[in-house]
């Protein structure tokens, strides 16, 4: 019996973001490559977020230091703020906030 010719493999056409679901994670949820996770709105899964005071801040950036996810980033005039698309929630940086500016708030949907 003659063997069929090597059949080329396609991929599953790409998801659009507002497409993806948890079932599109990597087992285990682990990034198989840079970068690979900034397409899943993380910050979904959340059921608080921060709210900053901003009267109170003095800019040490030790809440964009401690962010475990890394989505604290510079805003206007220095201030520091999480992108809520991927912020969990964790608290972290109202922790270790020096100046109390961070609050955590429940998720109003």
């Amino acid at each position: 019996m003659a063997k069929s010719p090597n059949k080329i493999k396609t991929k599953k056409p790409a998801k659009t973001e507002d497409q993806l679901t948890w079932k599109d994670l990597e087992i285990g949820s682990i990034a198989s490559k840079p970068g690979s996770a900034s397409q899943y709105r993380t910050g979904d899964w959340s059921s608080r977020q921060p709210a900053y005071d901003h009267s109170k801040c003095i800019k040490c950036g030790l809440c964009q230091i401690f962010c475990p996810e890394g989505c604290v980033n510079t805003k206007d005039e220095g201030f520091y703020v999480a992108d809520v698309y991927y912020c969990k929630g964790c608290g972290i940086c109202a922790k270790e906030c020096p100046g109390k500016v961070i609050t955590l708030v429940e998720v109003k949907e």
